[in-house]
Formats: C-alpha cells, structure tokens, sequence
C-alpha cells in the first residue's frame, strides 16, 4: 500500500506473437484485478516496451517473428532488468531452452495448454 491508502496496480507486460494468447492472459490479469497490462507481439516491441512502459513483470514466449524470446530476454536483463516468466509451448518439451532461459535470466517457466482455446 502506498501513503495515500490504495493499492498500487502491478504492471505486466505480456509478450507473445498470437493475439489469442495475448487476450486470455491480458483477460485473465483483468479477472484477477490490481494489474495493468500491455502486450508486444515480439522480442523487438517487449525491448522498447519494457524501457517505456516499466512493467513490474514480463510474460515472455519463445518462438516470435523479428525477435525470439531468448533473444530479447537477454536484451532485457541488459537494458532495463525486470523479472520474466517464461510461457510457452516449448517449455514443457523442451528442457534444454528452458534450462537456457532460466540461465538467461528468467525467473520462472509456465507451459502454455494444448488447448490453444483455453478452455
């Protein structure tokens, strides 16, 4: 809580190359309440998102167009630290890129569902 009494909102930045993962997270967050979401659909767009934007924690896929997710997690760490979650198809299969974004900097792994309609 701050001085004036309220709860400040916690900012996510959600970063994936599919719009529909990008609106179930983005509508799980605001079911949830206290979070301030924005979305990127790639590396290159989290980078300049992350300096402008300031996001208390990053949701990051693997597989983008224009720049992967391992790419811009080691861009992030570089340029503005910010915690990561990784969340993605690869990371329940496989476990040597998962192994490389944790070491990267990730602090944490989510796979997404099969279910690409989260049902």
């Amino acid at each position: 809580m701050n001085t004036t009494g309220w709860h400040m909102a916690i900012k996510v930045l959600v970063v994936d190359d599919s719009a529909l993962m990008r609106k179930k997270i983005s509508e799980l967050l605001a079911q949830a309440g206290g979070f301030v979401v924005k979305t990127a659909k790639n590396g290159v767009e989290a980078i300049a998102l992350n300096n402008e934007f300031a996001p208390d924690v990053v949701t990051l896929d693997i597989n983008m167009p224009e720049m992967d997710g391992l790419t811009a997690l080691a861009e992030l760490m570089l340029q503005r630290p910010v915690p990561v979650v990784m969340l993605s198809s690869l990371t329940a299969k496989g476990a040597l890129t998962t192994l490389e974004a944790l070491a990267l900097g990730a602090v944490d792994y989510l796979a997404k569902p099969d279910d690409p309609q989260l049902s």
